[in-house]
């Protein structure tokens, strides 16, 4: 999609493009990645690989030789469903991500539940300590929208912000 469309090789805008938890165990797939980067003459930086904080921790060592070989490609990532693990922040400063996904089931939540709402700011005001990029996911309407507007928050996605469509 990337090559077809021409979006690859334009200077802004990240696709973000999920990656298993199984994916760091197979020693060939970051070489498949930048051979494919390079056929195509993708840009590195336009591309974020997400990775769930629970897949990250599993296998701590070989993560962050994952992300750190990556990104030496120019590659970013974004560390996924953050929060929802139990001990977030410790691994937060443990892994070399470029964007910090706040995960959805604080985010949904955040008007009616001042739990919800804190642990919301505090994980935007961490991130953007460590220099990360915030993204909020479940933004389901503009309420919630505007409320992380307020907060700080950097991106948002969810059907708040447009419903999954079709790449053609």
């Amino acid at each position: 999609y990337l090559d077809r469309t021409g979006l690859g090789r334009e200077d802004t805008g990240t696709f973000f493009i999920n990656l298993s938890g199984s994916s760091f165990n197979e020693p060939e797939l970051f070489l498949y990645i930048s051979q494919l980067a390079e056929r195509y003459k993708l840009k590195p930086g336009r591309i974020c690989f997400e990775i769930t904080e629970t897949s990250a921790i599993a296998n701590l060592n070989v993560t962050q030789r994952f992300i750190s070989s990556a990104k030496r490609r120019g590659f970013k990532f974004a560390l996924d469903d953050f929060g929802a693990g139990m001990s977030s922040f410790s691994y937060l400063k443990a892994l070399p991500v470029d964007y910090l996904k706040i995960d959805g089931g604080f985010v949904r939540n955040l008007l009616d539940d001042p739990i919800d709402l804190s642990i919301v700011d505090a994980c935007n005001r961490i991130a953007h300590s460590a220099g990360l990029k915030t993204v909020a996911e479940f933004v389901e309407n503009d309420e919630v929208k505007a409320r992380l507007v307020e907060l700080g928050l950097d991106y948002a996605q969810g059907y708040g912000i447009a419903k999954p469509r079709p790449l053609e």
